[in-house]
């Protein structure tokens, strides 16, 4: 008897040392997560994303970003590293291009070179002959880490999410892997870079943002539309700022859209000064009590995977206008379609982006 009771006793304190003291690649930060709203409001629960139609991308999952270019072909990228293209209704698909790394945001610049945010290699152009060029993957000595989204100015000049200065997806297993280190940490490290091709000069815009994501310009392009994932939040940040941390009050940078009731992941321009954003997750309860708890977090990551408290699958996309008003909502409470990242407006079709779905989801408008 007693030897049994040793033998449990030292399985217990092995057991807690491991829970304790096991190494784990985040440092949490403590902060306060606001009350989440829920589905009230414009966030109404319905179910106007559901049943969309598919387009079958055969082997490829993930169509992260979608855009409908000027040669009237549809753009993807996709968890493979490919980069799709195809006709809109999804015929005639081919691979463009293949970057050894995984784009994620893209968008094309003026001579119809596609500008794309490399999360593995950083800030890239491959021209509409598929020649692959790096533009930039350093802010002086400083690397990009974590190249996440991008949009180019009229002017030429590219806007660019750093997500994260601590996890970089090719250490960390991959994109998802590592965007999940840097919101459980909350060390804030994100941040918004600028590219100018004129000068080839690389310039810090604002820091200081919990996985910086999503990316838009304003219409007058004085302003950036930013998705602070990690504090559920949208910023809008003067083009002008230098350096600036919004951590610190600023004039040249706000919260637009606070406390949402989920991740907010990717940005589009759609059409009558709409922006869409999509939620990847909806929020977790036990995530967000965790919040001020940072040793249960570092303790969250000693557990298995499946006891981790990953938030249910739920789709849901919305649509903003500049001054923040919520002009559309809509949601899947069965979360079908995976991690919605957002919507690509067309003239006569929303394309729904994935970090995970294996087709490419579609509605008429």
């Amino acid at each position: 008897m007693k030897t049994a009771a040793y033998l449990v006793g030292a399985i217990f304190l092995a057991l807690l040392a491991y829970l304790s003291l096991w190494p784990v690649p985040i440092e949490p930060v403590s902060w306060s997560a606001p009350a989440a709203p829920g589905y009230t409001g414009p966030h109404t629960p319905n179910r106007l994303l559901a049943n969309l139609k598919m387009i079958s991308l055969g082997s490829e999952e993930g169509p992260e970003h979608i855009v409908l270019a000027k040669d009237g072909k549809l753009y993807t990228t996709v968890a493979s590293g490919n980069i799709l293209r195809m006709n809109p209704d999804g015929s005639a698909q081919e691979v463009f291009a293949n970057t050894g790394g995984r784009v994620l945001g893209f968008d094309f610049d003026t001579a119809g070179n596609l500008i794309a945010a490399d999360a593995v290699k950083g800030l890239l152009s491959i021209t509409p002959d598929r020649k692959i060029s790096v533009l930039t993957d350093k802010v002086g000595s400083e690397p990009i880490v974590y190249a996440d989204a991008v949009v180019v100015a009229r002017n030429g000049r590219m806007y660019v999410s750093d997500a994260s200065t601590r996890f970089a997806p090719a250490k960390w297993g991959g994109t998802f892997e590592a965007s999940v280190l840097d919101i459980l940490e909350q060390s804030a490290t994100g941040r918004i870079l600028e590219y100018d091709p004129a000068t080839k000069a690389t310039r810090v815009v604002a820091r200081g943002l919990s996985f910086a994501n999503g990316v838009a310009l304003s219409q007058d392009e004085k302003t950036l539309f930013v998705n602070e994932t990690g504090k559920y939040r949208v910023w809008k940040i003067s083009t002008q700022a230098n350096t600036l941390d919004v951590s610190q009050p600023d004039p040249q940078a706000s919260v637009l859209l606070d406390n949402l009731p989920g991740y907010p992941d990717n940005l589009m321009r759609g059409a009558d000064g709409k922006i869409w954003l999509g939620f990847a997750k909806p929020r977790n309860p036990t995530i967000d009590k965790l919040a001020s708890m940072p040793f249960l977090r570092k303790l969250t990551l000693r557990l298995p995977r499946s006891m981790w408290p990953i938030p249910k699958a739920y789709g849901h996309v919305i649509a903003f206008k500049e001054n923040g008003k919520i002009v559309a909502d809509l949601q899947d409470p069965t979360g079908a379609y995976p991690e919605t990242t957002a919507v690509t407006e067309t003239q006569d079709r929303l394309y729904v982006q994935s970090l995970h779905a294996h087709g490419l989801g579609w509605m008429p408008k």
